[in-house]
Formats: structure tokens, C-alpha cells, sequence
């Protein structure tokens, strides 16, 4: 009987220590916050604007399932299920938006992309500190410009009426070129133009990787007899390897993303049936044409197939790279 009673209290013991560890963590979390209330408040901003301009407009994702109607709002208006995706990938613009948008991406993921990684190796060689800083200033410098300056820029350097280029084209007996409006130039200046405005910008990332890479390694394959460039083939690169397969993972999730404000700058009525891309389609199709939940099933379905070619990315960089971002 006593045997039995023991076990009786000891099971009671065991069972209220388990009903009250379960809020422990709760109580932990709320003492963590009270203890560093100061730094919680710091990033409270960045939680708020998070939930107000990330969170809250997916309410209007339910517009693309939906036949708007102006009286009955969102929530009232009829559902139409997958019937504004059908019509999307159905009609005749659907491959011209899509091939305009994967042959910007591909090309500036094909140029644009090794550009910082090439800037900061090149960095990374020089030994003169004034000088490293200088360039690395004035690289970084186009990042904060807006690309309205910078097309507005590229108009006064390549109009042909007094532009820099087409004035020296005349001194060599040339004949002036209108590079905004040709076709045949447009690939270029969206690709050497988003280059030169976001490379020294990336190189950041890989410059902050390289100086994580061991000085020792370098001093035992230069008394090998190494130069630079195997220096740089065999230490300097497979160190940033994780960096480079993370960077190359998020660029082809984002494949989708063109560059709305450059290419729908850069846009012009001789190259639009290469320049219209799914951002400038969907622009002009919700506020041209009023088709707003037609635009909004437009860009969801840009948001979902770029996440499920971020997540094929990552798993083919986990396989063959051991790199990955879950």
C-alpha cells in the first residue's frame, strides 16, 4: 500500500512538472524581451513596415481568383477559380512576355552576374589602400542613382542631336545613330547599363567573403611556386564558393524580375516587341485597361514560378555544390 502510494505521488509530481514546464519557454521569450526591450524596439520599424507592405497586401492576391467588380469589392466580388491563369497562358502574348523576360534575366544573370565577383578579385589584388578606397567608392557611387537619372543620362550621351558619341562619329566622318530607338541596341544597353549601375554594389558581398580567406594558404602556394592566377583558381575561389552558389541562387529565383523601372524606361516604340516584359505587361494591363485582377493573377504567377525555380535552384546547388539556402 505504501509502495503504491508512493508511485500515486510521484506520478502527481511528474505530471505538474510537466504541465508547468510547458509555459517555461513563453516565460523565457517575455524575459528575454523585458531584458533587451531596447533592441527589440530598434528593429519594432522594420517588423511594422514588414507587415503593413509585405503582409497586408496579400489580401489582394485574392483578386486573381476573382471577377472584379467595383460595387461588390474584393471580398464580394464573384470567384472565377484558375479562369484569369487560363486566359493569361492561353493568349498570344503569354510566350512574348515570357521569352522578353528570360532573355533580359539570362542575360544579364550571364554578364551581370560575374562582373562583382570579377571587380572584387581584382580589389582584392591591390595593395594601395588610398587607391582601393577611391575605386571602390566610385563604384559603389551609380548604386544610389536612380535609374531615371541614368536613362536620362544615356538619352544626352547617345541622342543624335549633339550627343557624345554621335558627335564623335561625325568627326570621323560617320553617320549619326539613334541608339535609345534601335532595336538592334537594346539588349546592350540594358545589360552593360544595369552593369555598370549594380556591380560595384555586389562586389560588397564577395569582398566581405574574400576577406575571410586565410592569408597562410596564400603563403604556402606562393613557396610552392604558385602565381596569381592559380592563386586565384585553386585558394581565392573555391574559398567563396558558398558565397557565389547563394548569390547565383537568389539570381535565378529572381529571373522573372527583368528590372521594371530600367526596361520600362528604356522602352521605346521601335523595340517594344523585345522590351515588353511580365512587369511592364502587368503595369499596363491593370492601369491601361482596368483588368486589375487579371494583372494580379499575372504577377502571382510570376511570384510562384520564381519560388519554385528558386527551390530547384537550391536543391541542384545542394547536390552538386554541398551550397544551399535551406
Amino acid at each position: 500500500m505504501l509502495l503504491s502510494r508512493r508511485k500515486e505521488r510521484n506520478l502527481v509530481k511528474t505530471s505538474m512538472t510537466v504541465l508547468t514546464a510547458r509555459p517555461v519557454p513563453i516565460r523565457k521569450l517575455w524575459q528575454k524581451i523585458k531584458k533587451h526591450k531596447v533592441l527589440y524596439l530598434f528593429i519594432l520599424p522594420c517588423v511594422i513596415w514588414l507587415l503593413v507592405f509585405c503582409y497586408y497586401p496579400m489580401y489582394g492576391a485574392l483578386l486573381a481568383f476573382k471577377s472584379y467588380n467595383y460595387n461588390l469589392g474584393i471580398l464580394g466580388s464573384p470567384w472565377v477559380g484558375f479562369k484569369n491563369f487560363e486566359e493569361f497562358m492561353k493568349s498570344p502574348e503569354f510566350w512574348i512576355v515570357m521569352k522578353n523576360t528570360v532573355i533580359i534575366s539570362g542575360l544579364k544573370i550571364l554578364f551581370g552576374f560575374p562582373a562583382p565577383i570579377f571587380l572584387a578579385l581584382l580589389l582584392n589584388e591591390v595593395k594601395a589602400k588610398k587607391f582601393k578606397r577611391t575605386v571602390q567608392t566610385m563604384s559603389y557611387l551609380p548604386n544610389f542613382v536612380s535609374w531615371v537619372v541614368v536613362v536620362s543620362l544615356m538619352t544626352v550621351i547617345f541622342t543624335p542631336y549633339g550627343g557624345i558619341v554621335n558627335n564623335v562619329r561625325k568627326d570621323l566622318g560617320l553617320d549619326s545613330v539613334f541608339f535609345m530607338g534601335e532595336r538592334g541596341f537594346f539588349y546592350p544597353m540594358v545589360v552593360l547599363s544595369d552593369i555598370w549601375k549594380n556591380a560595384g554594389w555586389g562586389s560588397i558581398i564577395y569582398l566581405s567573403a574574400l576577406s575571410g580567406v586565410s592569408q597562410e594558404l596564400y603563403e604556402a602556394a606562393t613557396v610552392d611556386g604558385a602565381g596569381h592566377l592559380k592563386c586565384t583558381w585553386h585558394i581565392t575561389l573555391p574559398s567563396i564558393k558558398g558565397t557565389i552558389g547563394i548569390m547565383f541562387i537568389f539570381a535565378v529565383g529572381g529571373i522573372l524580375n527583368a528590372g521594371f523601372d530600367q526596361v520600362l524606361l528604356l522602352q521605346q516604340p521601335a523595340n517594344n516587341q523585345i522590351s515588353e516584359i511580365l512587369d511592364t505587361f502587368v503595369l499596363k494591363t491593370g492601369l491601361n485597361y482596368g483588368r486589375f485582377e487579371y494583372a494580379t493573377a499575372i504577377g502571382l504567377f510570376k511570384s510562384v514560378f520564381a519560388f519554385l525555380l528558386m527551390a530547384l535552384t537550391n536543391k541542384i546547388s545542394k547536390k552538386f555544390m554541398d551550397v544551399g539556402i535551406w
